[in-house]
């Protein structure tokens, strides 16, 4: 096993991406679509990095559009992996959005993406643990395994439901 990586060496801060007409739906905001798309992209860099290995996405947990983007926006991402497991890891994404030429932020969307590192043959790999640097990253550690967990326990019944319905 490699050793253990900050957060700060494979984190994305600032990745703005400008929002066009194209992007806008009828209401004139930007497609949650879209600005999913973008996180997805983002976060895999950052996963990427961490692993020094291509990594897919496995999940993607709590995604909340605080408020919407508009014509004339410029969104902003921001990305960093919160936590480490065997072969994979939990990337932590906020987005805000500022008006064409600077001005105020504001925070529209956050997420957690859960990824998984693959060898040359596809298979799930090991990843290198993450070494928290500050008491925000080790909260997010903390977080992390608490979303890990719930997510494991929904699966798990998930599973037992599904069995006792074939049962019936």
């Amino acid at each position: 096993m490699t050793e253990a990586r900050p957060s700060a060496a494979s984190r994305v801060d600032n990745q703005v991406y400008m929002v066009f007409p194209n992007d806008l739906n009828a209401n004139d905001t930007v497609f949650g679509g879209m600005i999913m798309a973008q996180m997805d992209r983002t976060c895999a860099v950052v996963a990427d990095r961490h692993a020094g290995s291509i990594c897919v996405t496995a999940s993607v947990d709590a995604v909340h559009f605080m408020a919407p983007a508009r014509r004339g926006d410029v969104l902003v991402f921001h990305a960093a992996v919160n936590r480490a497991w065997t072969t994979s890891m939990e990337v932590g994404c906020k987005v805000e959005a500022e008006t064409v030429g600077g001005g105020p932020r504001r925070h529209i969307l956050s997420a957690y993406l859960t990824f998984v590192a693959l060898d040359d043959t596809g298979s799930p790999k090991p990843v290198p643990a993450l070494s928290t640097e500050t008491e925000t990253e080790r909260q997010r550690y903390r977080e992390a395994q608490l979303r890990r967990d719930l997510r494991l326990q929904h699966a798990h019944e998930l599973r037992a439901l599904r069995a006792k319905g074939k049962d019936a």
